[in-house]
């Protein structure tokens, strides 16, 4: 992604302190003033029931299945296997997903796509009730997708709150028990101020609708692999996101209780010259969580971004080697779906072995989980990177 500087946004992480937030003497002498707060603030109507949601989410040895691609993003899924992208043909693959026989001893949630969240498989069972069934919370991607940021380099921000709070009720009756916003940041592009603020903003406005609805919000601010920039860099740009991101839940009145955070793991740019260890990996994410990550927060279900199947579990398992405040586990995507599709490859002979496959991928997270997870014997083709520069879904 090129990335335009832009004199109005040109303010970086690193050169401007986020507590200073208008600059100004006269905002100086506000931070200084005792806030009160004057107007009670309400309770809300599900938070027993979003704070059970999470716990059951964050349950020993399971995480989440993300199978909330948009239907242009499936199409690519099928594509790469021949096969068209038509409505028939993504149904049967995510009947296929979540019909694997033994997914809820490994599987809590899984995130849908709204036309997923209302279909049935084909013999007429609903996938909400399929869900049910073992025991796996069904969720719901509710966010509308990224569009460039005016004012700031090149960035983006995520679109979706206008109607969210009826989308939300109407999924709630469908089912959904949680949901799920991403937005990016980009360390190319700097980031800018604006842009970390538009992230956090959004993702808090998102999370305090989802709450009020009955929903158990994933807040999920990507912090893109795309780049050639260290480790070190990455936790930099982590740590002023998640200051950003936890301010202004806070402001939100969001019940920290009620959430699930959905972080990118502090990793070296794709393009950096130095690859890092799963040592390495857990020891900078951990500390960016433990300095930014109020432990009543439940579950941190991180993201795979394009890792492989085995640096996703293998980085996992190294985070899970000590005792953590939360429960620390996955929401994957590509790094659960990659052996499935290959060994699926759209025929009805082969759905058995590709149900096995998303079973082995999902024990051998369950284990990471657990801190006890072995890449002795893994498949090639399970090592293979799958980041894609600019990726888009």
């Amino acid at each position: 992604m090129a990335c335009k500087l832009n004199a109005a946004s040109s303010q970086w992480i690193g050169q401007q302190s986020f507590s200073q937030r208008n600059g100004s003497s006269s905002s100086t002498r506000l931070l200084s003033t005792p806030r009160r707060v004057s107007f009670p603030i309400q309770a809300k109507a599900y938070t027993d029931e979003l704070i059970q949601t999470a716990k059951t989410i964050a349950s020993p040895g399971r995480g989440i299945l993300a199978i909330d691609e948009s239907n242009a993003t499936a199409g690519k899924r099928l594509a790469s296997i021949g096969l068209d992208n038509t409505e028939v043909n993504r149904q049967a693959y995510r009947q296929l997903l979540l019909t694997t026989p033994g997914l809820g001893e490994y599987i809590s949630g899984s995130i849908l796509f709204e036309e997923t969240l209302y279909q049935s498989t084909t013999d007429g069972k609903k996938f909400v009730d399929v869900l049910r069934e073992q025991n796996i919370v069904p969720g719901i991607k509710v966010d509308k997708g990224l569009v460039p940021l005016p004012g700031s380099n090149n960035e983006s921000w995520c679109q979706g709150l206008d109607g969210l709070a009826s989308r939300s009720a109407e999924y709630y009756k469908q089912g959904a028990r949680f949901a799920k916003w991403r937005t990016v940041v980009s360390v190319p592009c700097g980031p800018s101020a604006l842009a970390v603020k538009e992230a956090a903003w959004g993702l808090a406005r998102y999370a305090a609708i989802s709450q009020d609805n009955g929903l158990v919000p994933i807040v999920e601010p990507e912090i893109l692999l795309d780049g050639d920039h260290p480790i070190e860099r990455t936790l930099e740009v982590a740590e002023k996101v998640w200051a950003e991101v936890f301010y202004f839940l806070a402001e939100n009145n969001v019940v920290f209780e009620g959430i699930l955070l959905k972080p990118s793991m502090v990793t070296p740019g794709a393009e950096h010259k130095e690859k890092a260890s799963p040592e390495a990996i857990a020891k900078h994410t951990l500390t960016v969580l433990k300095r930014r990550v109020p432990p009543a927060v439940p579950g941190i279900m991180f993201l795979s971004g394009g890792q492989s199947e085995v640096e996703a579990t293998l980085n996992l398992n190294a985070m899970n080697q000590s005792p953590n405040p939360w429960h620390v586990s996955f929401s994957y995507a590509r790094a659960l779906q990659n052996s499935v599709l290959k060994a699926w490859q759209g025929r009805p002979e082969n759905v058995e072995a590709a149900q096995q496959a998303l079973l082995i991928r999902a024990k051998a997270n369950s284990l990471a989980q657990l801190g006890r997870y072995s890449a002795d014997g893994e498949a090639d083709e399970a090592k293979k990177g799958m980041f894609v520069k600019g990726y888009t879904y």
